[in-house]
C-alpha cells in the first residue's frame, strides 16, 4: 500500500457516540455537575481573562455555529473534507461541538447560568473539519481520499489566526506511526507561535499504544483523570504525556441541544486547549514552548517522584500558570523536533500490497475523536425562535 494511502487509512474515530434513555434535570443541574470548573480553580483564573482576544482552532467533525452555549464564539469554518453529512444531519458536528463547548461555551439563558460553561468562554472558536463522525456513510471515502486532511488543517488553522490548537483526536492503532505530513505541519504551527494540544489516547486498557499527533515534539498531550484526581483506566500511558485534566463524566453540548456526560482523553485535550488560551490570552507573547511548561510546572498532584506516564506532571491548575506567567519573560522560538527529519523512526516503508486487516480497525477516514459519550442525557436546552 502506498503510504498516502497508508495516512489515510491510519485515521480513525475511536469514540463512537451512544445515547441512553433521557432522564432530565433541574436547569441549574448542568453548572453543578461541571465539576472540572470548580477542579481547574477557573472562578480564580477568570479573575486573571476569560480568554478574550484569543483563537482555538478546534479540528474536528465541525462546530454548531449557532448552538445556545456557542453562539457569538464560532467564526466561520473551514471543511478540509469537502463531503460527507451537513449541518443539521445527525452525524455532524457533534464531537466537535463538544469540544468547542468544553473550550469556549460561554451558558445561555438569565446571566448565562443555564447550559456548558467553557474553560474560556470568551475565546473564540475557529472549526476546522478534518474528520468525519461515526455513523457517517461517507467516511470510507474521505479514508481513501482525504488522508492529508489533518496536516493540512493543521497548517491552515496556524495561517488563519488561531492562537491553539486542539486535537481532540488521534491514531492509536497497531499500525500506528509518525506521518511526515502531521509533523511538519505541526512544527509548522509551533515556530508559528500556536499552542498544539492532542489527547493522548484511549488505549489505557488496551496496550498503552502510542497516538499520534499526540507523540509529535511539542505538542502538549492531554491525559485523563477523574473527579478525585485518578488516572482514568482509558487513559494511554506513554512518554509523551506532559499533563492531566477532566476525562471522566464531563458534561458536553451536543448540536441536539441536549447534554451528556462524556469519557475520554478527547475531553481532557480540550480542557488543556482552555488553559492555554487563558494563559495566551493573559500573555500573548510567550511562546508555546512556556505556555507548555508553565502548564506542567505548575500542575497539581503530581505523580511520585514529579512525573509519570499517566498522568504527566500532573492536574493542570490554570490560575496557578497565570500567576506563574507574569513572572516570565517572552523568549525567541525554537523549533520542538529533536534534529531528525522526523519523530520517532520516522514513516513506515511502503508496503506492495495491502491486506484486509489494514482496514478493519481504522473507521472511515477519521483521526480518532478519543471521547466516549454513553452517558445518561443531562438536560435539554430551552429553544427559543429567532
Amino acid at each position: 500500500m502506498k503510504h498516502a494511502a497508508k495516512a489515510a487509512v491510519s485515521l480513525l474515530l475511536a469514540g463512537s457516540l451512544a445515547l441512553l434513555p433521557s432522564a432530565t434535570a433541574h436547569a441549574d443541574g448542568i453548572r453543578a455537575q461541571q465539576w472540572g470548573l470548580s477542579a481547574l480553580h477557573l472562578d480564580e483564573a477568570w479573575q486573571t481573562t476569560k480568554g478574550r482576544g484569543v483563537t482555538v482552532a478546534v479540528l474536528d467533525t465541525g462546530v454548531q455555529t449557532d448552538h445556545p452555549d456557542l453562539a457569538g464564539n464560532v467564526l466561520p469554518a473551514k471543511d478540509m473534507i469537502g463531503f460527507g453529512a451537513e449541518p443539521g444531519d445527525r452525524t455532524w458536528g457533534r464531537h466537535g461541538t463538544a469540544m468547542a463547548g468544553i473550550i469556549a461555551g460561554h451558558g445561555h439563558g438569565t446571566g448565562n447560568s443555564e447550559g456548558v460553561m467553557g474553560v474560556a468562554p470568551e475565546a473564540r472558536v475557529l472549526p476546522v473539519r478534518v474528520i468525519l463522525e461515526d455513523g457517517d456513510p461517507a467516511r470510507a471515502k474521505a479514508r481513501t481520499t482525504r488522508g492529508n486532511a489533518l496536516a493540512d488543517g493543521i497548517r491552515w488553522a496556524a495561517d488563519h489566526g488561531a492562537d491553539v490548537i486542539n486535537l481532540s483526536l488521534g491514531d492509536d492503532s497497531d499500525s500506528a506511526h509518525p506521518e511526515p505530513s502531521e509533523d511538519e505541519a505541526v512544527q509548522y504551527a509551533l515556530k508559528k507561535g500556536v499552542v498544539v494540544v492532542a489527547s493522548a489516547g484511549n488505549g489505557g486498557d488496551k496496550g498503552d499504544h502510542v497516538s499520534y499527533p499526540a507523540a509529535y515534539p511539542g505538542v502538549i498531550a492531554a491525559t485523563a483523570v477523574d473527579k478525585y484526581g485518578t488516572r482514568a483506566a482509558f487513559s494511554t500511558r506513554r512518554w509523551y504525556a506532559a499533563v492531566s485534566a477532566p476525562g471522566v463524566d464531563v458534561v458536553i453540548a451536543d448540536p441536539d441541544h441536549k447534554y451528556y456526560a462524556g469519557w475520554g482523553t478527547s475531553a481532557a485535550s480540550a480542557f488543556v486547549s482552555g488553559a492555554a488560551a487563558l494563559i495566551r490570552s493573559a500573555h500573548p507573547d510567550l511562546a508555546p514552548a512556556q505556555i507548555k511548561k508553565l502548564l506542567e510546572d505548575t500542575a497539581r498532584d503530581a505523580p511520585v517522584g514529579g512525573r509519570d506516564d499517566s498522568r504527566g506532571f500532573g492536574m493542570i491548575d490554570p490560575a496557578a500558570a497565570l500567576k506563574a506567567a507574569a513572572r516570565l519573560a517572552p523568549k525567541r522560538l525554537r523549533p520542538a523536533s529533536y534534529g531528525d527529519e522526523y519523530f520517532g523512526t520516522g514513516p513506515d516503508h511502503a508496503r506492495a500490497t495491502s491486506s484486509a486487516s489494514d482496514w478493519a480497525a481504522p473507521l472511515a477516514g477519521s483521526v480518532g475523536a478519543v471521547l466516549l459519550v454513553a452517558g445518561v442525557i443531562l438536560w435539554r436546552s430551552r429553544r427559543r425562535p429567532a
